[in-house]
């Protein structure tokens, strides 16, 4: 059962990080690609409408990173995580 679990572990930060490096990655193309292209002007309307405002923030959200933080503590005292990933992984959480 350990067996089991350190490889769903290891997938999940593996599918993580593929993800994170993969999101980054076509962001900076998009902005390389922006700069390349100059977009013409849009037409301005007559009128300013006011932008909307930001969703509110969940009120678990601190509760779901705590928990997920004690998960990766855990992860890494079994010796599932290595201290680097731990640290990219924490990272990760505490970025979101």
């Amino acid at each position: 059962m350990p067996g089991l679990l350190r490889g769903v572990a290891r997938t999940a930060v593996v599918a993580g990080t593929a993800t994170a490096v993969s999101n980054r990655v076509s962001r900076r193309q998009a902005g390389r690609w922006s700069q390349q292209e100059p977009q013409p002007a849009a037409p301005q309307p007559a009128y300013q409408a006011e932008p909307a405002p930001p969703p509110p923030a969940p009120a678990d959200d601190m509760s779901s990173r705590i928990a997920q933080l004690k998960e990766l503590g855990e992860l890494k005292d079994q010796g599932v995580l290595s201290e680097s990933e731990f640290e990219a992984q924490k990272a990760r959480v505490l970025g979101s």
